[in-house]
């Protein structure tokens, strides 16, 4: 029987992460109807620029130049990330150039020069984390902070771009939504500890280990849901989100490095996790709207 290789459009698309999406377009589009209370050319704009162009750029990129380790890693090849033929490299950078920047263009226009300096900051970190001479993948905990900011910079753009008033509280907002992400990185990276050192990549797993990363995953989780104590009613109500993460990644507290691949079953939990905070997530802004009509 002969195996058809998926065609080049849905090589791209398993590239862009589909399940990732909203992970990126949520933030940015809550982040500036909250601000602005209106539906408008730049909120369409950019919530379909970080569904999907932005996500094919970042893990796009990413599968190009971690082909290597891909190809030694079980869990890709579908959901979790294609394992993208050589032929397909080039595809893939042209793909995510031709996607990018027409959107990029148009949110320049719509922007200001401070919203112009997070959004190219966005865009760097998407870029700098996968590509030959940045890597700041190998780079420990400086891998988590920049996944982190991929997530939280659309948040961010959103604000600027709506010219949003920075209060302390949203800021302490902003500030655990980051510890959320670094936590979700650090988790993430544990599951491929041997798959990267078999393919020459650090990572904060790598480096640490897998039961230290899994730690500071747990930590980081704890410190974003104390974060948002200080943030503006009903944020208080969100704390409680962090708890399934940690019950989650609890499990693995002590997991050895060998054996780091069954922080898989962790990791699917926490994709469906996702979803279901989200949507608790959306309850609570749309709560915080009407307080604040």
């Amino acid at each position: 029987m002969t195996i058809t290789a998926p065609s080049p459009l849905l090589q791209l698309l398993l590239a862009s992460r589909p399940l990732s999406w909203i992970n990126t377009a949520f933030p940015f589009a809550a982040a500036y109807l909250l601000t602005t209370r209106e539906l408008d050319p730049a909120l369409v704009v950019g919530t379909l620029y970080f569904l999907v162009p932005y996500n094919l750029a970042m893990y796009g990129v990413n599968d190009v130049f971690d082909y290597e380790s891909d190809l030694r890693n079980p869990r890709k090849g579908g959901a979790e990330g294609a394992v993208l033929g050589r032929t397909m490299h080039r595809r893939t950078l042209i793909a995510a150039a031709v996607t990018n920047v027409p959107f990029l263009l148009a949110l320049i226009v719509f922007g200001s020069p401070l919203s112009w300096l997070v959004l190219a900051v966005s865009v760097f970190a998407v870029l700098a984390y996968s590509v030959p001479g940045l890597r700041f993948k190998e780079v420990p905990f400086l891998d988590s902070v920049t996944s982190s900011t991929h997530f939280v910079s659309p948040a961010l753009y959103g604000l600027v771009l709506a010219g949003a008033v920075f209060t302390p509280a949203l800021w302490m907002t902003l500030l655990a939504f980051f510890l959320w992400g670094i936590g979700s990185h650090a988790f993430g990276a544990v599951q491929d500890v041997v798959p990267d050192r078999e393919g020459g990549i650090s990572s904060i797993a790598t480096v640490l280990g897998a039961r230290w990363t899994t730690r500071i995953a747990i930590v980081s989780w704890v410190s974003a849901g104390l974060g948002m104590l200080a943030t503006a009613w009903p944020g208080p109500l969100a704390s409680v989100l962090a708890v399934p993460y940690i019950l989650v990644a609890a499990p693995f507290w002590s997991v050895p490095d060998a054996e780091s691949a069954r922080a898989n079953r962790g990791w699917r939990r926490f994709l469906g996790i996702n979803y279901a905070c989200g949507f608790v997530v959306t309850l609570l802004l749309i709560w915080f709207a009407w307080l604040t009509r």
